[in-house]
């Protein structure tokens, strides 16, 4: 399904990848979409971009935002900021891309909240020095 242009909507042909992460709201601020792309977090077509890089239909987009990663097809362009239900027909997430991130969120989950924070104190760390000096 694609987002059909309207006169005077904001719609065009040329959008810059920053805004169209933007106004599918991937991101609350176009500043925030640019940090990300300049930092790595979204490839487009399976490369690291450009933040002025034009987005085109049918592209493959790997966001990666926290934990969660997703691969999304572009379906429209926009480059105005509307309502979630709109934005969501700018894109449509792959199948494989929900499973992943299903799978990974119900493993975060089973390992309860701070497992990800877990340092060892100082005696623990000098057990585990000592056990390293001895193998």
């Amino acid at each position: 399904m694609t987002v059909s242009p309207e006169p005077g909507s904001g719609d065009s042909d040329r959008v810059r990848l920053d805004k169209w992460l933007w106004a599918a709201r991937f991101f609350k601020t176009r500043s925030l979409a640019k940090q990300a792309i300049e930092g790595g977090k979204v490839h487009y077509n399976g490369a690291r971009c450009k933040v002025s890089k034009e987005v085109e239909l049918n592209a493959t987009l790997t966001i990666r935002q926290g934990y969660d990663e997703r691969q999304v097809l572009v379906l429209g362009l926009s480059d105005q900021r509307r309502g979630a239900p709109e934005a969501r027909l700018l894109y449509q997430e792959t199948p494989e891309s929900v499973q992943q991130r299903e799978l990974r969120a119900a493993q975060r989950k089973a390992f309860g909240p701070g497992a990800d924070l877990i340092k060892p104190n100082k005696k623990q760390r000098r057990q585990i020095h000592r056990f390293k000096e001895q193998h």
